[in-house]
This record gives structure tokens, C-alpha cells and sequence, in this order.
């Protein structure tokens, strides 16, 4: 049976309490549902092929669409890739924060399934307390926004438990009420100095741009929003 668990965002012990529930499921390859600042996440580890396969089972999801990897530090994240500069400016100016890069994987992730694309692999660091908490006690986690694919993330406890029901065994749900943020902006970085924006989000062009200018980079944008 799963366990749901309401916990305080703005309380530090339960936090630290939910993360340390939430870190041994994780461990055993089960599936978990976090909030980040954005929206709802469903997690996993992403060394464990069992464990993304069964994410990619629940979520409905198409192994054409590789998951996202959070980690709770920048230095974590870099060490899963072969990041270009362009990415580490990024990384410095903008995480913790809703900006994913897709970059070339290093040897550190080369063996992970996350999906058909196996060369690339989409980093981001998230910027909640709670979340943070859960990537120091877990170590890097498969996450994708917690919602059938092609349906609108989940944004409450009713809706998370009629998505996904027993196939999650820890739900950590925000004791104040729904999420509806907007999801994080999503920037390829694997063919530098091109670069497109993948998915509109959080974090505008014109504050990617920005951060990249302040380290003397300046992208060549393809087919990306302004």
C-alpha cells in the first residue's frame, strides 16, 4: 500500500523528516512523487533500469522522451556530462532553478537508461527546500512532472493518487495546497555554439541570453522563442 505523506514546506524537520522517509523507497528501486518549485514530480533512481522502466510504465510515457535527471548540486549535475562552457555559465548564473540543459552525457551516466537518446541527458537543480533534501539523501533522481503523458501535471494529492494509484510507493505531498507552477524552460546545449530552446518556461530567453553574456557567451539561437 502506498504511503502518503502531507508534509510542511516551511518546516525544517519535517522536511528533513520526509526526505529521510522518501530515501529508502528510492533506494529499493520504487517509485516516488516529490513537489519541486515548479510542479509535481515522479521520481526514480536513474541507474536502476527496472526502476525507469517502471516509471515510464506509469507515467505512459514514450522511451523517445528520455527523463530529465535533478541533482542537488551543480558540481553533481556537471559530472553527469560533458558540459560546455555555455552550460556551466548557466549552471553558476541560474541553478538552483526551473532551467533544464540537455547536454552530451559523461561516462558517469553513459550507462543509464533514461530513454531511447542515449548520448544526451537533461540536468536540472531544483529550487525547494524539500526537493534538495531528497536529492542530498538520494543522490541523483529521474524525475519527470507527475502526470499521464499529454495530460496537465497533477497538482494535488487527489489528483496524484487517481494518476498513478499504488504504482507510487511514497507520495510527499505539500501541506498548503496544489502546485500549479509553470514548468521549467528547457535549452539543448549539445551542438554549442547553436542552441534551441525546447520547451518555454520559468526562465526567459532574455534571462538565459543574460547569464550567458555576463560570462562573454552569446548562443546562436535555432528556431527558439525570443
Amino acid at each position: 500500500m502506498s504511503e502518503v505523506r502531507e508534509v510542511d514546506l516551511s518546516d525544517t524537520r519535517d522536511v528533513e523528516r520526509a526526505a529521510r522517509a522518501v530515501s529508502d523507497a528510492v533506494r529499493a528501486g520504487a517509485l516516488v512523487v516529490l513537489p519541486t518549485e515548479t510542479v509535481y514530480g515522479i521520481a526514480c533512481r536513474p541507474d536502476d533500469p527496472a526502476a525507469t522502466a517502471r516509471l515510464f510504465d506509469a507515467k505512459q510515457r514514450p522511451r523517445g522522451l528520455n527523463l530529465p535527471v535533478l541533482t542537488a548540486t551543480a558540481e553533481e549535475a556537471l559530472a553527469l556530462a560533458d558540459a560546455p562552457e555555455e552550460a556551466i555559465a548557466l549552471a553558476t548564473a541560474l541553478w538552483p532553478g526551473p532551467l533544464t540543459m540537455v547536454v552530451r552525457r559523461s561516462a558517469a551516466s553513459a550507462s543509464w537508461d533514461l530513454g531511447d537518446e542515449r548520448a544526451t541527458i537533461g540536468l536540472r537543480v531544483p529550487d525547494l527546500p524539500l526537493a534538495l533534501a531528497v536529492l542530498e539523501q538520494t543522490g541523483p533522481l529521474g524525475v519527470t512532472s507527475a502526470n499521464r503523458s499529454g495530460e496537465p501535471p497533477a497538482p494535488d494529492r487527489t489528483a496524484l493518487l487517481e494518476t498513478f494509484g499504488e504504482a507510487v510507493s511514497v507520495y510527499l505531498v505539500a501541506s498548503a495546497g496544489p502546485l500549479e507552477g509553470a514548468p521549467s524552460t528547457v535549452v539543448d546545449l549539445t551542438d554549442v555554439p547553436r542552441a534551441r530552446i525546447l520547451r518555454a518556461g520559468e526562465v526567459s530567453r532574455q534571462r538565459i541570453d543574460e547569464a550567458l553574456a555576463r560570462s562573454g557567451r552569446s548562443p546562436q539561437w535555432v528556431n527558439s522563442p525570443p
